[in-house]
Parts: C-alpha cells; sequence; structure tokens
C-alpha cells in the first residue's frame, strides 16, 4: 500500500507539471505570435542574444522550482 500511494503522488505531480508546462508554452507561443504580428505583420525575428539570455532566465527557473523540494 505504502509503495502504491510513493508512486501516485509523483505519478501525480509529474501530470501536473507536464500540464502546467504545456499550457505556459502554448500561451508563450501565443503571445509570441500576437504580438509580432501586429508590430511586425509577420514571424518574429528573434536573436541569438535574445534567446541565449531567454535561456539562462529559464534554467534560473527551473533550478528555482526544483530547489523547492529540498525543504529548506
Amino acid at each position: 500500500m505504502n509503495e502504491t500511494s510513493n508512486t501516485s503522488w509523483k505519478t501525480n505531480l509529474l501530470l501536473v507539471g507536464a500540464v502546467g508546462g504545456a499550457l505556459i508554452g502554448a500561451g508563450t507561443a501565443y503571445l509570441l505570435a500576437r504580438s509580432a504580428e501586429s508590430n511586425r505583420g509577420g514571424p518574429p525575428e528573434i536573436s541569438t542574444k535574445d534567446l541565449l539570455s531567454t535561456g539562462i532566465a529559464i534554467i534560473g527557473v527551473i533550478r528555482g522550482i526544483a530547489a523547492l523540494g529540498d525543504g529548506k
């Protein structure tokens, strides 16, 4: 019984994380497309510098979320 409940919370956490991540990703893509269409009238032009700084910021957020499980 204990092993089943142990697996259950992990599965629920993974499902909630996957659905939440998909929703945030879809919302972000929608906002990017909407702003590019209204400002440029076409696809966005994203520089390497912008991608790199955004990637580093995302890694920082992921590390912060992972640290929530430490209980400190």
